[in-house]
């Protein structure tokens, strides 16, 4: 965990300095995946704190892919929430998890902006050093969910109609839905209590490995989803979806939707695996 906090708070100052900065992005696989030259050398500097201190490293970085071996494979994503890094929104932080045999032992993610450290060890939360316990309201009528609305990828693989017809039942249901930017803070935030849930659909291992493991000891509670991306019975933070709540929720309506998201899914995968084989 000290590994995972050292690494995250080594990149503050340099991140601060380029945030609300003019500067230049690129694009990855599309206009709403962005990246910049300071996510890559973020990444760089965490490499470089972690096989210091941990040799025996494997490193899966969200902008550089895999480097080394090792016993311990840490995921890292230097800017989870670059399209708000990039724009001068303050919801953005660096997340790195520590994984040894397919079990997340350790975990930190850091808002350099609020200058606020969320991390865990194998049994315990903090946030900056002390004592992490989730909370969440029981009724969902009156809960903050954390989601994203519909965009292009939603409206091809779920159609427009299907699309938004889920996102116009979450927001008929909650109190309250936001869309911030960063799954890693987002679920960090539930671990806290500072919302009541966070989902999503398309996340990766380095976005939600530490927070996963920071809003389990904290007490909360995380659902993945396969998407029909992934096995049944992959571990939780390579599935793609997510649901996340605190200590104490019971949103039915949002499992309901999120579970259909995912069946269907699932099944539109299945369907074009069968259509390939059926033309090889």
């Amino acid at each position: 965990m000290k590994i995972a906090e050292t690494a995250a708070r080594a990149v503050r100052d340099p991140l601060l300095a380029a945030f609300r900065s003019d500067m230049a992005v690129d694009y990855k696989v599309d206009l709403h995946d962005i990246v910049t030259i300071h996510d890559k050398r973020a990444e760089a500097a965490i490499r470089a704190v972690i096989l210091e201190r941990e040799p025996n490293s494997a490193i899966m970085g969200e902008e550089g892919g895999q480097i080394g071996s090792g016993e311990v494979q840490w995921y890292v994503d230097p800017i989870d929430g670059t399209a708000n890094f990039a724009r001068g929104l303050a919801f953005w932080c660096v997340s790195i998890a520590a994984v040894i045999d397919g079990e997340a032992v350790a975990g930190a993610v850091y808002d350099p902006v609020a200058d606020q450290m969320f991390s865990a060890d194998l049994k315990t939360s903090y946030l900056d050093g002390e004592r992490l316990h989730s909370r969440s309201v029981a009724d969902e009528t009156r809960a903050t969910l954390i989601t994203g609305y519909p965009v292009s990828r939603d409206f091809r693989l779920d159609g427009r109609e299907a699309a938004l017809a889920n996102f116009g039942t979450l927001a008929e249901t909650f109190s309250t839905l936001r869309r911030p930017g960063s799954a890693a803070l987002s679920i960090a935030h539930v671990a806290a209590g500072w919302t009541d849930a966070a989902a999503g659909f398309g996340v990766n291992a380095w976005d939600v490995a530490a927070a996963i493991l920071i809003l389990k000891n904290a007490g909360g509670t995380y659902e993945p989803l396969t998407l029909g991306k992934v096995a049944e019975g992959s571990a939780d933070f390579l599935c793609p979806g997510y649901i996340a709540t605190g200590e104490g929720a019971s949103y039915p309506t949002l499992q309901r939707v999120a579970r259909f998201i995912s069946e269907s899914r699932i099944a539109n995968a299945a369907m074009q695996l069968n259509q390939s084989a059926a033309k090889a």
